[in-house]
């Protein structure tokens, strides 16, 4: 560490966290090459005990974005004074936030805007999904071949911003920078992003991290090694909406944590066995039983809140599916349907908590989530996956882990939340 005593103020606090003493004449000498200023502290010892911290500032000045990446973490407590440095700020202070990794960071980026030669949905302005509150929701639209075909480009768009979102994931990046890769790559394709102001949801992507259920909004929080994320894509173009999500691995901590692993793959495979299903006369009913029947298989939970959705002219038409057995859910796949799968799973119970912007659900004990999302048309003869992964696409399966590595998780933690696997969990799950 270098010694710079030039120009150095009588008292300046030592940048080790937790640290309370002054800072001396001792400054990072990394710092000093980068032409960073006011990185003291108090001794060599508590620089080396905070390096670890410190110096992901090396890459950018003062903790702010760069390129969309943030290299300083920031998790700010429950106060709602912005950071000094970075701005950032916990919206709701007094809110008592139950078990888990995640937090909001604030503020929010300004919202992003279509240009006006790009379609519109109804709620762009209002915020109010008018043609939906008008369905008749026990009328399930059938659409002729112009209407399939029009699925068909639209959801191959939808494909498309999903990769292209996936493959900017990374630690160091922020869900809000995520947020602006999917809305300009809509923008790109001559399409708007569905989600933004539906009912008001300010951005254009759904990013849900660890233990949140879904709908989270994108904003300042750093995605790091070990998270995993849903990315939850729908958009719309020349007047129809495709809708696709699925849950990512960040780093490889992630892909070494058996309870990420298992959620994960489990509903992955949850989806890939209700959509073989598909095929005319099936009942929608059917799916739930298939979804819940390989979850409990795997010890995992149904978020049943949230269901699939009929999908066309409109984004959340009849009819609703549920993802769990037992259910009531009426009428039967016809050749020209077009809807939406997408179960929701945690390692826990399924019961949610709703944060104060009304849009993020956590699970109540801060267990991981996983959520896979395809829209699927019916055919005469079977199912057409309108949104299905290419060779190319991010993401994919990776091995489930064994009895033994299992086992071994759970006689620890959670990697993720840091909670003991044997403490109560919940949560539950979609749709507005």
């Amino acid at each position: 560490m270098a010694n710079d005593s030039s120009d150095t103020p009588s008292k300046r606090k030592c940048l080790g966290a937790d640290c309370e003493n002054d800072a001396g004449d001792l400054q990072c000498p990394t710092c000093l090459k980068l032409g960073v200023k006011d990185s003291y502290f108090c001794s060599q010892d508590c620089f080396k005990k905070n390096w670890s911290q410190h110096k992901a500032l090396h890459k950018t000045d003062q903790g702010k974005p760069q390129n969309g990446i943030i290299h300083r973490i920031i998790t700010p407590g429950l106060v709602s004074d912005p950071d000094p440095v970075t701005a950032a700020y916990n919206p709701f202070p007094t809110f008592s936030y139950p078990p888990g990794t995640i937090r909001p960071v604030y503020p929010l980026s300004p919202r992003r805007t279509v240009p006006k030669s790009i379609p519109h949905p109804d709620w762009a302005e209002t915020g109010i999904p008018r043609g939906e509150l008008r369905l008749n929701r026990s009328k399930i639209a059938i659409l002729d071949a112009k209407g399939q075909e029009a699925m068909r480009k639209v959801c191959a768009l939808a494909r498309e911003v999903l990769d292209i979102t996936a493959a900017a994931l990374k630690p160091g990046v922020t869900t809000d920078y995520l947020d602006d890769v999917c809305h300009k790559a809509c923008v790109e394709r001559n399409s708007y992003p569905s989600p933004l102001n539906y009912n008001n949801f300010p951005k254009s992507l759904c990013t849900s991290v660890n233990e949140v259920v879904c709908h989270g909004i994108p904003d300042q929080r750093v995605l790091l090694d070990g998270d995993i994320i849903n990315l939850d894509i729908s958009l719309y173009h020349e007047g129809y909406h495709a809708d696709v999500n699925e849950t990512y691995y960040v780093g490889d901590r992630a892909k070494a944590n058996p309870d990420a692993v298992t959620v994960i793959e489990t509903t992955r495979e949850c989806l890939d066995k209700a959509i073989e299903l598909v095929k005319p006369g099936t009942p929608i009913r059917d799916f739930g039983r298939v979804i819940e029947q390989h979850a409990k298989s795997r010890g995992c939970s149904i978020i049943a809140t949230w269901g699939g959705h009929g999908i066309n002219t409109e984004f959340h038409p009849p009819p609703w599916i549920p993802h769990y057995a037992k259910n009531k859910a009426v009428g039967v796949c016809k050749p020209g349907m077009a809807f939406t799968i997408e179960p929701i799973l945690t390692l826990g119970k399924p019961r949610e908590v709703y944060w104060p912007d009304k849009w993020t659900n956590v699970t109540a004990d801060g267990r991981l989530t996983a959520q896979f999302e395809h829209t699927l048309l019916v055919t005469e003869t079977g199912v057409e996956n309108l949104t299905a992964a290419n060779e190319n696409s991010p993401g994919g399966p990776v091995q489930m882990p064994t009895t033994n590595e299992t086992a071994a998780a759970n006689s620890t933690s959670d990697a993720s939340s840091g909670l003991p696997i044997s403490s109560q969990v919940t949560s539950q799950g979609m749709e507005r």
